[in-house]
């Protein structure tokens, strides 16, 4: 579009002199998709005199594509015009990288109309890093905030580069041809598509700016000693011991060598690239350190050294300064106070990590945040022969975090297993999301710490707070296998890296010990899973290597059996060799996982590995176990993981009879009176409720008894009258509720009796069933969770809730139904006739529906919901919702996610 056009479409009647500010949300740190980092920032009426250094790095094809025209300088007019945003009908966004703007875009909006154009300039030497995607996303985010609904392009016809942008967005641009440009014309609203886009987007740039950190051609060292009591000196002898394949820069000012290796004075100093710092100076030394790393254009930072986050506010300050610095420039950061970062990739070879020995190669990544427990956890895998692919300590996970390291694994053709050792969660609604993807092909198996007591200061400074409930129902709702100690960790990952996945919960047993036998028995039955056979398969203690090995393939052979547990403890007459012999070859032909408790060895031993290319046991080598117990609850949690891989993904059904606005209209009226929140009336909660087909008992709200005695007639007796005071709502124990009333006499004593002086409900009297409670809970960290459980004070004490996270397929619902222990009172139990079943769950999916669509509704509780048998009752119905509470405000983690960004430094 010529110069012209554009400011006949869309210069304002005065030029903006004060331009307001913008909302602080609209400046992100951003990956490219070559995984280095980009700032992007509105613009500023300072930026002139960037803007006219990024055109005169711009060709003059790049300015004749964003121009039409030959233009080699902005006038002081346009400069003024570009740089001078209202931040509402024309925005405009840069990207910054280190001291220069390397690209912009803009929309002007076209007056009296929800359109605006836009367009970009990216710098030549920063195109095809996908800047102009990032800038398209950002900028629509801001137009929807503003009210706008469609973006105009003009493009020219060559310049099919910014043409692709456009078209491969995940919108559906209407596009026309006229005089050798393409007029484009999308609406921006967010679509499946244009989700599945950007994320798919995200995760390329996420993996591969992790992949530029444990894929280095290049490492120097910053702090590098010959003093073998600092960490200098350990992280560069690691280095050079495990053969880093590329070359390394000791960076010292005070000696010429460090292990006689030639040292620089300072990173600047060294005459080649440098692709990774690993900095070990102290932390008030680290800015320097950070901008002389920019200047060196080096492309991502392990920052070994502490007294950052964990040391205070001062700290964390620092630390935030850090990573913005460094991202600024092009560089994420693993750490500080971390361990270091570990590739065992053979091309690789690094351990740039204050561990001094390291597990083999192996196709297990691991991720931990402490670093002060990281040298154990690696030294927990080295005994346990578990081999790792890579391994990143992230410290205090300023920059880099599990969910980068998921990113990057989730495509990573050299890790098939991922171990996740957490202590906090950075952003648990996006693990969500990259866990349930990544373990539809790869186990993810997490332990967290802290489920029982708060977090330390300095791991509150980059975390967010979940409660154990919500971490649970997360990690169930992502296929995460949860375990509960480092000990199970290592055990669930021996079985994962070396053994199939089963294909049911049927077990065999085979073993030379009858006591043993029994201990797995009972440890099968008590994990939940099924025995095969009526008793385990005992050779005796005399039983020979053949015995054992026909008993083993009999096991393995059997279409009824899923996996066998082996146990073999050592006769007085012979050795073990040919025991393991005889294990190991059933094992390897078996197509389904077999795990041993041989000689109470723990981990790989010898006689049951099958040796990789450096000697670190392979797949098929067969996992032992130190008690049968620990093997059977790590083939558990395998098996439901397998079982949660098989099931269907699950659908969201269509819902008859829901209108959102009508829904909507109830809450916005509510947050007008109330802008940060209020529990909804009874009347507009039965609004509410109705708009979503939620089928409430006919319900009346009066003050006196004759007021009562009135709504009684009008619904029809048997009728209950319920106190709305909140400590008396649900109390029938305490007067708060009165049931079966049979007439008006019956009312006028009830309302009498009823305690407090608060409004009455009067409501129809429902018929015999089950009482069950339902309800939504906003965790302000990642969603909403929907919880189910049986009513009464017996559940509550006892904790006996389900909980499942937003959004509820049809799946979701029907295990959520089924998932508290009081579920037998649901479905038969003693003789009684099973409730509809059906209709809870339909509820469910109803009440996640609008949870989902109104993320404005922070608390729903339906107690009680009674149900009762799947013959209908209550005009049809044969479940019935008999309280509701509604409490809205405005909404916190539900709200649709935004463009790319990076977490923010410190949070």
């Amino acid at each position: 579009m010529t110069e012209q056009q554009t400011r006949t479409a869309s210069a304002p009647a005065e030029e903006v002199t004060e331009p307001p500010a913008p909302p602080a949300h609209w400046e992100a740190d951003i990956i490219a998709a070559d995984g280095g980092t980009v700032h992007l920032r509105p613009i500023r009426p300072g930026d002139a005199e960037d803007l006219v250094g990024l055109m005169d790095r711009s060709s003059d094809q790049t300015r004749y594509y964003r121009f039409f025209g030959p233009m080699k300088r902005l006038s002081e007019r346009d400069l003024h015009r570009f740089t001078h945003v209202d931040h509402d009908a024309r925005v405009a966004f840069v990207l910054v990288l280190g001291d220069q703007i390397i690209g912009v875009g803009r929309y002007d909006r076209y007056p009296g109309t929800d359109d605006a154009e836009v367009a970009f300039l990216i710098e030549d030497a920063h195109q095809g890093r996908g800047l102009g995607s990032v800038l398209l996303e950002h900028l629509a985010a801001a137009a929807r905030e503003r009210g706008i609904q469609r973006f105009v392009a003009e493009v020219l016809a060559q310049n099919n580069r910014m043409v692709r942008v456009f078209l491969d967005a995940g919108y559906t641009p209407e596009r026309s041809y006229e005089d050798g440009v393409v007029h484009l014309t999308f609406p921006i609203a967010p679509t499946e598509t244009a989700l599945a886009v950007v994320y798919e987007r995200e995760q390329r740039s996420e993996s591969r700016s992790i992949a530029r950190l444990l894929t280095p051609s290049s490492v120097a060292v910053v702090g590098a000693s010959n003093d073998e009591g600092k960490i200098g000196h350990a992280v560069l002898r690691h280095l050079l011991d495990y053969g880093f394949r590329g070359p390394l820069y000791p960076v010292n000012p005070g000696t010429r060598h460090v292990r006689g290796v030639p040292a620089y004075a300072d990173i600047e100093a060294i005459p080649d690239d440098v692709d990774l710092a690993v900095l070990a100076v102290p932390a008030d030394e680290i800015a320097d350190v950070v901008e002389a790393c920019r200047r060196k254009r080096v492309r991502g930072l392990v920052v070994i050294s502490g007294g950052f986050g964990e040391s205070g506010p001062a700290g964390r300050r620092a630390e935030r300064q850090l990573v913005a610095a460094a991202r600024a420039s092009g560089m994420r950061v693993v750490g500080p106070n971390c361990l270091g970062i570990v590739s065992t990739d053979p091309a690789v070879r690094l351990n740039a990590s204050l561990a001094p020995k390291i597990p083999g190669r192996g196709r297990v990544g691991f991720f931990a945040q402490s670093g002060a427990l990281g040298v154990a956890l690696l030294e927990q895998a080295r005994s346990r022969n578990i081999g790792l692919s890579s391994f990143v300590s992230a410290g205090n996970r300023a920059d880099v975090s599990g969910n980068d390291l998921l990113q990057y694994w989730a495509t990573d053709p050299g890790t098939e297993v991922v171990l996740l050792h957490l202590e906090s969660f950075g952003n648990p609604r996006k693990f969500a999301r990259l866990a349930r993807r990544v373990g539809r092909t790869k186990p993810v198996v997490a332990v967290k710490s802290g489920r029982h007591v708060r977090m330390t200061e300095g791991l509150a400074g980059t975390s967010v707070a979940v409660p154990e409930e919500s971490v649970a129902a997360l990690f169930a709702s992502a296929g995460v296998i949860r375990v509960d100690t480092l000990p199970q960790l290592f055990d669930v990952a021996t079985l994962l890296a070396h053994q199939p996945l089963p294909a049911g919960d049927r077990v065999a047993v085979v073993g030379n010990s009858t006591a043993m036998g029994v201990l797995v028995t009972d440890a099968v039955l008590e994990e939940g899973l099924q025995l095969a056979h009526e008793a385990p398969v005992d050779i005796g203690a005399g039983g020979s290597a053949e015995e054992f090995r026909a008993a083993l393939q009999e096991a393995v052979d059997d279409d009824g059996v899923d996996a066998v547990v082996a146990v073999f403890l050592p006769p007085v007459t012979r050795g073990s060799a040919e025991f393991g012999r005889a294990l190991l070859d059933v094992a390897g032909g078996a197509g389904k996982p077999v795990v041993a408790t041989f000689l109470s060895t723990e981990g790989i031993p010898p006689e049951l590995a099958v040796p990789g290319e450096d000697g670190t046991p392979a797949r098929g080598s067969v996992p032992s176990f130190s008690t049968p117990e620990r093997a059977v609850i790590a083939l558990a949690r395998v098996a439901r993981y397998a079982r949660w891989r098989r099931r269907p993904v699950g659908q969201q059904p269509e819902l008859p009879d829901i209108d959102e606005q009508a829904a909507r209209s109830v809450v916005l009226g509510a947050l007008a009176e109330a802008p940060q929140g209020r529990g909804l009336t009874d009347d507009e909660t039965i609004a509410l409720l109705a708009a979503y087909g939620v089928p409430l008992l006919d319900t009346r709200t009066v003050t006196d008894a004759e007021a009562a005695v009135a709504a009684a007639e009008q619904i029809g007796y048997p009728v209950v009258l319920k106190s709305t005071a909140p400590w008396l709502r649900h109390r029938s124990d305490l007067g708060g509720v009165r049931l079966d009333l049979l007439d008006a006499d019956a009312v006028r004593s009830a309302f009498a009796a009823i305690p407090s002086g608060d409004p009455v409900i009067v409501q129809e009297m429902a018929a015999p069933g089950v009482a069950t409670v339902v309800e939504v809970v906003d965790d302000p960290s990642f969603g909403a969770l929907v919880s189910f459980g049986l009513g009464g004070v017996a559940t509550d004490l006892l904790g006996d809730r389900a909980y499942r996270t937003l959004p509820l397929t049809d799946l979701d619902a029907a295990e959520l139904v089924r998932a508290p222990r009081a579920w037998p009172l649901l479905n038969g139990y003693r003789g009684s006739e099973p409730v509809d079943v059906a209709a809870l769950e339909e509820l469910l999916l109803r009440v996640a529906r609008l949870a989902d669509d109104l993320p404005e509704v922070l608390q729903l509780a339906l107690e009680p919901v009674i149900v009762g048998p799947a013959h209908p009752w209550h005009g049809g119905r044969s479940l019935v919702v008999a309280g509701a509470t509604v409490r809205v405000g405005p909404p916190t983690a539900r709200v649709e996610p935004g463009p790319r960004r990076m977490r923010a430094p410190g949070v």
